[in-house]
């Protein structure tokens, strides 16, 4: 949700500050003041194209903030999370864009400098705006789908998950196919290389770590005489001669000279050291133990030493093959054994590959079936519900169609599907194409929505598309501008009606001109014009009951001079307050309850 939007040297706006609330917003204010600037603002913020005119004359940029709850988790604060940004004290996400009077842009999230794309991610899952130019939603072919397996619900998403699920093993499978067949010979090429690796390195069935053992065993076996040498006379300073001449006593001897006059000395001091020469004593037992085992190991064996010779021979022969060290021969060999493994392009195996691929198109193609007759029946429902709206907003004689057909899958495609006999494109949404159509009035062609509606009508469409599909829309906040281009009288109060009841699942803000709408918001903004005889500034403020009516009665045809403007101002707002406690809940498929 949006809770608050600060923007300073945007058009006329000076500066002004929109604090927001959940329910029905709405923005009016005479023309020329500066209304359409709250929607440029949000377009901004929303990753909208920047441009310098926009700014304010007289200013170096012009900026747009805004702060939006989005509990950790969540997937606007998700888009934050992957570009570093963090959340405010408050746990609001802020998201700033800056656009110079050069033109130049600059995004701003969680206090991080990020692309404009990642604003317009962050509006994916936050904000819709709705305007005469802003119907991106409803041309993309995508986003009609969306709209009606939205509407569908589970009797689509089902069915889609499992298509899906099948799709992904199809493609896996009919890749391996064509991948296999296409480059048999290749492949067996590759196959013969990797057997024959295979049956070099299994010959001389390396050990884990085998080369660095080696290289250290043939040291000491080369160094025999040195080793034993060195270790002979290390021995010999500890532990003395072997035949224990007294005058050669070794370090052992020596300290056990010192123990015994430590130990008869009169002065206690002395005998305090006599504990740390017995540890002394001991330790050099343990080393002079250590070289003894070492020196009975150490053989000078030429045998022994020609077979380490032979066998470093051997792994090196391995190793300027296949990688740097044995570790690394013996990973190639468990990879190369994974990669044999699906190079198989005997005829048996490319058989099975086939036949696999034939199962799961078949089963690909039943799941097709269900989810065209999920979306077709959807259609026709959904169809229905936004005609019945469109009734009541100055549309009598319109309806909309909601066309499911089958995407035929072109010469050539990797996708294609055989389904009921066709071949269709097996796209990863299904086999369906979806589109909206209008029909304007009766014995009228149906034409694409975007095609055969106005820049009012398509706001309406639309407005009556989310009064529909208000109970699965994931976006929180919807935003309309001149959704009510057009209409006037009671088709007004319907429009009012609407978005009062789209406001109990969503925050809904509207800029309007028409006091029958404004008399259903929550709460009522208004945006006041000044001059000062060089520069006209605008500015937002919010009104409290006596200020909406007021405001209403301008609204009436410049009627909040009289009496009989406030009071006509006053009978519109307790018939909206009266009219939104006693709405009934719309359902889907447009029934009330």
């Amino acid at each position: 949700m949006l809770a608050e939007m600060r923007i300073q040297g945007l058009g006329v706006i000076d500066e002004a500050t929109l604090e927001l609330d959940p329910g029905f917003t709405v923005v009016t204010g005479e023309t020329g003041a500066g209304k359409t600037m709250v929607v440029t603002g949000l377009h901004l913020l929303g990753g909208g194209r920047a441009e310098a005119s926009r700014v304010r004359t007289g200013a170096d940029r012009a900026i747009v903030e805004g702060r939006f709850l989005a509990p950790a988790g969540s997937p606007a604060a998700k888009v934050a999370d992957e570009v570093g940004g963090e959340a405010d004290e408050d746990g609001t996400l802020i998201a700033v864009r800056t656009v110079g009077a050069d033109g130049r842009s600059r995004a701003h999230l969680g206090g991080r400098s990020v692309p404009v794309g990642v604003l317009s991610e962050l509006a994916e899952q936050l904000l819709a705006v709705h305007g005469q130019n802003d119907q991106l939603r409803l041309m993309r072919p995508s986003e009609q789908r969306a709209v009606l397996d939205r509407f569908a619900g589970d009797e689509v998403a089902g069915s889609l998950r499992e298509y899906q699920r099948i799709r992904g093993e199809w493609l896996r499978v009919a890749t391996e196919l064509t991948e296999r067949s296409e480059r048999s010979r290749e492949l067996a090429r590759e196959a013969d290389l990797l057997r024959h690796g295979l049956a070099e390195i299994s010959a001389v069935a390396p050990k884990p770590g085998e080369d660095v053992e080696l290289v250290e065993e043939a040291r000491r076996l080369a160094d025999a005489d040195q080793l034993r040498e060195a270790a002979t006379g290390a021995q010999y300073a500890v532990s003395g001669a072997l035949d224990g001449d007294p005058d050669t006593p070794g370090a052992l001897g020596l300290i056990g000279e010192a123990r015994r006059r430590l130990a008869t000395s009169e002065d206690p001091a002395l005998r305090e050291l006599e504990p740390r020469l017995v540890e002394a004593a001991a330790l050099l037992a343990d080393v002079g133990a250590e070289i003894g085992a070492y020196l009975e190991r150490l053989e000078a064996d030429p045998g022994r030493l020609e077979q380490v010779l032979a066998r470093q021979a051997e792994l090196k022969h391995l190793t300027r093959k296949y990688a740097a060290d044995v570790d690394g021969v013996i990973a190639w060999a468990e990879q190369a054994e994974q990669r044999l493994s699906g190079l198989d392009t005997s005829e048996e195996a490319l058989s099975a590959l086939a036949a696999r691929r034939d199962e799961l198109a078949a089963e690909l193609a039943v799941v097709a079936q269900q989810v065209t007759a999920a979306r077709t029946a959807a259609a026709q429902e959904l169809g229905r519900a936004v005609s019945d709206e469109l009734d009541g907003l100055a549309m009598p004689h319109a309806t909309v169609e909601v066309s499911v057909r089958p995407r035929t899958a072109e010469q050539g495609d990797a996708q294609a599907l055989e389904v009921g006999r066709v071949r269709l494109h097996a796209g990863a949404s299904g086999v369906d194409e979806v589109e909206l159509r209008l029909v304007a009035h009766p014995g009228a062609p149906a034409l694409p929505v975007h095609k055969g509606a106005s820049g009012g009508e398509l706001s309406r469409v639309m407005l009556a598309l989310e009064v529909v599909l208000s109970h699965s829309d994931p976006v929180p906040t919807l935003v309309f501008d001149e959704v009510d281009a057009g209409v006037g009288g009671r088709a007004a109060v319907e429009v009012g009606r609407r978005l009062a009841r789209l406001a109990r699942s969503h925050q809904v803000v509207v800029v309007t001109h028409l006091p029958q709408v404004a008399a259903f918001a929550d709460r009522h903004l208004v945006v006041d014009k000044s001059a000062d005889g060089v520069f006209t500034r605008s500015a937002v403020r919010r009104l409290d009951e006596s200020q909406r009516v007021v405001e209403l009665a301008r609204m009436l045809a410049g009627m909040d001079s009289t009496d009989t403007g406030r009071a006509h101002a006053e009978e519109l707002l307790a018939a909206a307050k009266a009219d939104k406690e006693s709405a009934p809940v719309v359902r889907r498929g447009g029934k009330k309850g």
